[in-house]
């Protein structure tokens, strides 16, 4: 089991209520000492014992554990494992693929407790978002594992009686780079689709959160998967680097920030490796006068601070038609000083830490630049200490509303990555669609009206691959969508009509 895995220290534990399951965790009791990589099924050690980082629980900032990188030989292993499995892997039939697929979306859904509250220990949000978590890897997984038998290449006639085929063939290896504010979700959803199709996979973790995708690489060797099929290394950008030039990865997966995006596409182009890019955003999310006030409510506060607002695709830009401002203000502000904050492995915890303390100051230095730019901090965006003195050390602080915004502000043009909420004021229509498509990171949107053949209208003019109507972070897996806009090449999800 996973936890016999976990160096558990005899700290004391605070019991949550649980419908499910009886808690089995608490923020400060756990130390990790374990190996966190993961090839040729098995983990391993790292060999660089000189340059180990710390790792730090975001709610109490005591270091979990002790993070060694994977250096070019490590990499190396872990990529001849992958090319090893991929062999027996890409000749099963789509079938027998997808059988081992939905029996690790079986063990996940049996382990869910166990894998949310160690994604919360790993990563700071809140238990209840982390359960969901968990869900949307074991849907993504069951969605691709239905997918692999369906995979086919075309017939096609030809004069004289002759005939051309296609076949649809797996790359290779695959290497999947994943980001800290989803580390199980992302591991699985670049996993599922390459799994699926017949590829292997090296993925490497953040090493912020480096702690639940071994967890993953255990799940898919007891399904079934042979060994190496996929693997886990551990590291910062070297690592990161040695994956991406290695000569038998045929494809490069990323999820992070723009910059990282931008020197990963100049590593993979090196040997002509296609590459898939999910990076930074900052989504306008609209609010016309005839709109359900309180659905448009709901809809910012879940746009916003979802995660402690460390979401690629947040609303971050509000824009609110003149005639509600102060109606909508005035109910945004009122819930979001409602908003419980502390300890993310209770129930009642609805915003958790931050995932760092170098994360946390910047995401404070933008509210501070905001206020020199003019902004009006209409609530929060302090440091919040909670009362539970082992959490006192944790990378909290209070959600954020910004009033009296403009477009040319810090705030408004740059992804803070925090929950910060931004509000503007719009006039017309033609205005507000202009300037919210002026963003060189289009990545969602989102529209709040009764006028239904206006929400049809808005979708089809907008920029952005994503644009929910008169609803906000609906994302299933079973719709996906390509954008040619600067900083955004793919992403698992679609327009979601409300």
């Amino acid at each position: 089991m996973m936890l016999l895995r976990l160096a558990v220290s005899p700290r004391s534990r605070v019991a949550a209520p649980l419908s499910a399951a009886a808690r089995t965790l608490s923020s400060g009791s756990v130390d990790i000492s374990v190996p966190l990589n993961f090839w040729a099924g098995q983990r391993r050690t790292s060999r660089d014992k000189c340059n180990k980082e710390n790792v730090y629980e975001p709610a109490t900032g005591r270091v979990l554990c002790h993070l060694g990188p994977c250096g070019a030989a490590e990499v190396d292993q872990a990529v001849k494992a992958a090319k090893l499995a991929f062999e027996p892997w890409s000749k099963l039939s789509g079938m027998e693929r997808a059988r081992v697929m939905i029996e690790a979306a079986h063990i996940i859904e049996s382990r869910r407790e166990e894998i949310a509250e160690t994604e919360v220990v790993n990563n700071g949000k809140s238990i209840t978002e982390a359960r969901l978590d968990v869900d949307s890897a074991r849907l993504c997984i069951e969605y691709y594992a239905g997918l692999a038998s369906t995979l086919a290449g075309q017939h096609v006639q030809l004069p004289g009686g002759s005939f051309a085929y296609t076949r649809r063939e797996p790359l290779g290896v695959c290497a999947g780079i994943g980001a800290w504010n989803y580390p199980f979700q992302i591991a699985a959803w670049k996993s599922a689709p390459a799994l699926a199709c017949g590829n292997s996979m090296v993925f490497k973790p953040s090493p912020v959160t480096p702690v639940t995708a071994v967890l993953l690489a255990e799940i898919y060797m007891q399904a079934g998967a042979p060994e190496g099929l996929f693997n886990v290394v551990q590291g910062g950008q070297e690592t990161g680097s040695f994956l991406c030039h290695h000569p038998d990865v045929a494809k490069v997966s990323f999820t992070g920030s723009i910059p990282t995006g931008q020197k990963i596409m100049e590593m993979a182009s090196k040997g002509v490796k296609p590459v898939t890019l999910e990076l930074g955003g900052k989504s306008p999310l609209i609010i016309f006068q005839d709109s359900d006030l309180e659905n448009a409510v709901r809809g910012a506060l879940m746009a916003n601070f979802l995660s402690q607002g460390q979401v690629c695709s947040n609303g971050t830009r509000v824009f609110v038609q003149r005639e509600i401002l102060s109606e909508f203000v005035e109910e945004v502000v009122r819930r979001t000083q409602a908003i419980a904050i502390g300890d993310p492995l209770l129930e009642s915890t609805r915003m958790g830490a931050l995932v760092s303390r170098p994360h946390l100051e910047k995401v404070l230095y933008f509210v501070e630049k905001a206020k020199e730019e003019g902004a009006t901090v209409l609530c929060g965006g302090e440091r919040f200490v909670p009362a539970d003195p082992t959490l006192r050390g944790g990378y909290y602080m209070t959600p954020c509303v910004l009033g009296d915004c403009t477009d040319e502000m810090t705030c408004v043009k740059e992804e803070i990555f925090g929950p910060v909420m931004s509000v503007l004021s719009f006039e017309t229509e033609e205005e507000v669609l202009q300037r919210a498509n002026d963003t060189t990171m289009g990545l969602a949107a989102g529209v709040f009206t009764r006028t239904s053949a206006f929400t049809i209208l808005c979708a089809e003019m907008w920029l952005e691959p994503i644009v929910w109507l008169s609803s906000s972070k609906l994302v299933p897996v079973s719709s996906t969508t390509t954008t040619s806009r600067l900083w955004r090449c793919r992403l698992e999800a679609s327009r979601c009509p409300g």
